[in-house]
């Protein structure tokens, strides 16, 4: 059993009309309810739960970890930052979505400034696959076809990837690298571009197939974690 939470700083929901008609029960509820299965454990986190839903037991027991925010990344704790940092390098595996590229985690584990260039302008986006052999596209087709997303374009400012699975062709010209993964300690991450609050993009099949095979890849490994610092010799050392 695999356990996932998904967290969202639930603001738009709360703010914009359009956004709680689209996800009547939140983005994270959304995914939350396509990521269900009998062998996927499903919990959810807000921004505004106390320790923002990530308490020592909830990062404890959970296996992959799923991110959503945009307006209120300042707002999230450094010290809950550390800790989801730590998971990650103990195993826990790591989604960011969207404009989850900003939150403090994400640069924090980046250690760039993950910026990029932006428009939202209702325009077609296609997602290629680059790496057809990777289990993150698995089931996916050559591309996936959104109708209307928000533009994302280079230079998107992060490391080069460990993988890079899709990128992205906007109808205004402009490419991204937008399924990305990454490895930090015993932990890996992948970064999914699409799903700009305004438009139906979790409501999508195949994104949400890429979501599902995105749980199985990062979840941890099962093994314990390297022993660090002074080490005793394994054999006899002779002395000279």
């Amino acid at each position: 059993m695999t356990r996932v939470t998904v967290w969202n700083e639930n603001r738009h929901e709360q703010k914009n009309p359009v956004v709680s008609e689209i996800y009547p029960n939140g983005i994270h509820g959304a995914i939350a309810e396509f990521l269900q299965t009998d062998n996927v454990e499903v919990r959810t986190a807000t921004l505004d739960e106390p320790e923002h839903g990530l308490t020592e037991e909830v990062l404890q027991n959970t296996d992959v970890l799923v991110w959503w925010g945009h307006l209120a990344h300042h707002e999230v704790q450094d010290e809950i930052v550390k800790k989801v940092q730590q998971r990650v390098l103990e195993g826990m595996g790591l989604i960011v979505l969207h404009s989850g590229h900003f939150s403090k985690i994400f640069k924090v584990l980046m250690g760039t400034s993950c910026d990029l260039k932006w428009r939202e302008a209702d325009e077609k986006e296609r997602l290629w696959v680059v790496d057809p052999s990777h289990p993150i596209a698995e089931g996916i087709g050559e591309y996936i076809e959104l109708e209307k997303e928000e533009m994302y374009g280079e230079h998107f400012d992060i490391p080069a990837p460990d993988e890079l699975v899709f990128t992205s062709w906007f109808e205004g010209g402009e490419i991204f690298r937008s399924g990305c993964t990454f490895k930090r300690g015993n932990g890996k991450i992948f970064y999914f571009r699409p799903g700009h609050e305004t438009y139906p993009t979790y409501h999508n099949e195949q994104v949400q197939q890429v979501i599902k095979n995105a749980v199985k890849y990062v979840k941890p490994a099962d093994r314990k974690r390297p022993v660090y610092g002074n080490a005793q010799p394994l054999e006899t050392i002779s002395a000279k």
